[in-house]
């Protein structure tokens, strides 16, 4: 008997525990449904092996279906993204779609793909995206599958656009390089919101079996219900994005020099049309980073939100060219950084919340020029997150327009605008501090690639009267009010800990009593959007949505901050977000900035305490 079929007939171990009989399913199931020579031969070489440890880890719990879909590494087993468990997958989400809408096999959905793969596993983000639109097609339902890579943003623009029952797209975003994932929007064209993840995750249980033409990818190829939409997108989308540029005269004549990067993600040529379409000079691309690269070479994480580390070859091909600002895009395209040389020439990069300030006054000051009549600002809205800077709140109570503030992520941004625009609201801005932006509704998801030449045309408009970047965030800083933020993590991979160190923020006296102080700050209101307290509200009761399947809780001070503690959706951490506001007048923001860091300092100390639970700051 050979090596590997001796292992497919002995069961790993065999104690006979629960564990193990459950751990021997999975495994003879998985050697029976698995057709990808790589992940089929790792499996049977670990059951060879009797590698109970690995084995455990990759077939110990099924990946979990949320609001965001998946996201985990490459490799083999159902805790993975791999060939079988996207067949799975898509085969839930296929049943699923068939109960919700009766005209799925008339109106189709559409997929995309970032530039992502794991030679070891043979997973990649194109062939995920072609084994589900094979699903989809077996199933006689239409698929728009783009050809070759997009930004993620361009799949809520085809739904939309389309008027498509749902779409998928394959991105991991900004996460390390051995991640994958799998997005899901909804026929309204925002990501999904519960209970679709309930209604979707039960389907994929009960849709495990490959079904008879799963694998045969090459069904797609000679269908009529494969269609290719990347022309006639991206010809769509770039002719809507027009409509959003303001100063097409100040483009054709601006001497303002950008620097772009794409982290070797998708966003290179897309920011180039962009530019086009505005009438602005291309910005320089970083020659290292424009390509796709799933292998990341020059960075340690591909995510510009980590700050300088990720553009230090964007500022250097910067002060090469004299180019006076840098855009970065992460990925998969649908965040944005932005930083801008100082006359001391230092380098600063804005946080999520500056550029939201400086966007969404942009935007606001854009619409306003067009719109004279006052009347129109009682149907006027922005959003932002409960966890980003209240900059937009303090700008739309002097202005008049309406603010409202939602749960974390752009789901919920993106669901509440389309309720918005079909009550006859206009919805100019939504952002969240993670360098998410919203500048065009047409898209009902953070856009990395409208941002970006937003940004382009703000700074170039800035640049006529003689402002740079930083010197506007300052006058709105003093015409709104000072908005002073920082935001930070503790890294955690143990689900007890996290669970431990809330319990004990919930019961903080021993008496089930949060806490009322925070070293020498007086804590002045408590919001739990785990437990639904508030006690801000009369009857003590969130208004926001509340999810016990993870931790949230914010403290306000006396002094006038406030301090958001919340568990991650997609890595392992605890983040935490901290806020100073100061009324309109020329406050002292270096003073403000020390009470936030002396504020920050104490929460460290008195509420994370890395010491006694083992957390892992930031690496800097």
């Amino acid at each position: 008997m050979t090596a590997a079929v001796a292992a497919e007939t002995r069961a790993p171990g065999g104690n006979g525990s629960g564990m193990d009989a459950r751990l021997d399913q999975e495994t003879a199931q998985w050697l029976r449904w698995d057709r990808n020579p790589l992940t089929l031969e790792s499996v049977k070489q670990l059951i060879a092996e009797g590698n109970k440890e690995e084995l455990q880890k990759c077939f110990g719990a099924r990946m979990e279906f949320g609001t965001a879909g998946l996201r985990s590494p490459m490799g083999a087993g159902i805790s993975r993204m791999n060939d079988l468990t996207i067949i799975q997958t898509t085969q839930g989400f296929c049943r699923y779609l068939e109960q919700q809408f009766s005209d799925l096999k008339q109106r189709g959905v559409v997929i995309s793909f970032d530039a992502r793969a794991h030679p070891p596993s043979g997973g990649c983000s194109r062939r995920f995206a072609r084994l589900a639109a094979t699903t989809f097609i077996s199933q006689r339902i239409p698929v728009h599958l783009f050809s070759d890579i997009t930004p993620t943003p361009f799949v809520p623009y085809t739904v939309s656009h389309l008027k498509l029952c749902a779409g998928i797209m394959i991105t991991a975003s900004h996460n390390p390089k051995q991640d994958n994932g799998y997005k899901v929007y909804w026929d309204n064209g925002a990501q999904i919101i519960s209970p679709h993840d309930k209604g979707i995750s039960q389907a994929i249980e009960e849709n495990l079996e490959p079904w008879p033409q799963a694998w045969d990818e090459s069904l797609i190829d000679s269908s009529p219900l494969l269609h290719n939409p990347s022309a006639s997108i991206s010809k769509a989308y770039f002719e809507d994005l027009k409509k959003y540029c303001f100063h097409r005269g100040v483009n054709k004549e601006t001497q303002v020099k950008f620097v772009h990067t794409s982290v070797h993600g998708v966003g290179h040529e897309f920011v180039q049309s962009a530019f086009k379409a505005f009438d602005l000079a291309p910005p320089e691309a970083v020659p290292q980073q424009k390509d796709p690269d799933p292998e990341f070479p020059t960075v340690k994480y591909p995510n510009p939100e980590e700050g300088k580390g990720v553009l230090t070859l964007s500022f250097a091909l910067a002060d090469k060219i004299k180019a006076k600002i840098v855009l970065a895009n992460d990925p998969d395209a649908d965040r944005l950084a932005v930083a801008e040389k100082q006359d001391s020439g230092e380098w600063r990069v804005f946080s999520g919340n500056e550029l939201g300030a400086l966007l969404g006054w942009w935007l606001f000051t854009s619409w306003k020029e067009k719109n004279q009549d006052r009347r129109a600002l009682k149907d006027t809205y922005m959003l932002s997150s409960t966890v980003s800077s209240k900059i937009l709140r303090a700008i739309a109570l002097k202005e008049g327009f309406h603010f409202e503030e939602t749960l974390t992520g752009f789901k919920w941004m993106g669901n509440r605008t389309k309720q918005l625009i079909d009550q006859g609201k206009t919805v100019l801005f939504a952002f969240e501090e993670a360098i998410g932006y919203m500048c065009c509704p047409f898209v009902l998801d953070k856009d990395g690639v409208s941002a970006a030449v937003i940004s382009a045309e703000l700074a170039s408009f800035l640049a006529t009267k003689n402002l740079s970047l930083s010197q506007q965030l300052k006058a709105i800083y003093v015409e709104y009010g000072y908005h002073i933020t920082k935001a930070s993590y503790f890294v955690c991979h143990d689900q007890g800990t996290i669970q431990t160190l809330f319990g004990n923020l919930r019961n903080y006296d021993g008496k089930n009593n949060y806490p009322k102080t925070c070293g020498r700050f007086e804590v002045s209101a408590i919001r739990d959007l785990t437990t639904g307290y508030d006690d801000s509200q009369p009857d003590k009761k969130a208004v926001l949505p509340t999810s016990r399947s993870s931790q949230m809780i914010t403290f306000t001070f006396a002094n006038g901050g406030v301090a958001t503690m919340r568990t991650s959706g997609t890595e392992p951490k605890i983040k935490y977000y901290a806020e100073l506001c100061a009324p309109p007048g020329n406050s002292d923001p270096e003073q403000l900035k020390k009470e936030l860091d002396e504020l920050i300092s104490a929460i460290e100390e008195n509420f994370f305490q890395p010491q006694k639970y083992n957390l892992q700051p930031k690496a800097e």
